[in-house]
């Protein structure tokens, strides 16, 4: 299975280390998922889990970010021509439909149905539901 996540995603794995959002990091690690990303999405996971209001501890968002450079495949995505409520959220959405992959976030309201450009787009639970239900 392939996925972009959404940065909301990383930063819940970093907080709840035994939550869904970590679970889906655990699967990444273990090679069930196969995760893409680009420099801007890495530099924005990078930016908020070291925000101090957030209080990650450095040593878990470290480890997290690792695993991220480490496994992820870097994918060189084309400029979407849609609108999201947020310009910020374009990258998500363009490396997802560059790669094929399903786009998981918690926030899917910031990725309006007409503007998916094609991405499937998940929450964290409905994706371990899919890979609970595939064979």
């Amino acid at each position: 299975m392939r996925v972009v996540l959404d940065t909301n995603v990383v930063v819940s794995a970093a907080i709840t280390t035994h939550g869904t959002c970590a679970r889906i990091i655990d699967l990444v690690a273990d090679g069930v998922i196969g995760i893409f990303v680009d420099d801007r999405i890495l530099s924005e996971y990078d930016s908020v889990l070291h925000r101090p209001q957030l209080k990650i501890v450095p040593e878990d968002a470290a480890v997290v970010l690792e695993l991220i450079r480490s496994i992820a495949e870097p994918v060189a995505a084309v400029p979407l021509a849609v609108q999201l409520p947020d310009a910020g959220d374009a990258p998500f959405l363009e490396v997802a439909a560059a790669a094929q992959a399903i786009l998981v976030t918690g926030n899917a309201r910031h990725y309006p149905k007409p503007s998916r450009a094609g991405v499937a787009v998940l929450a964290p639970k409905d994706l371990l539901e899919v890979i609970r239900s595939s064979p």
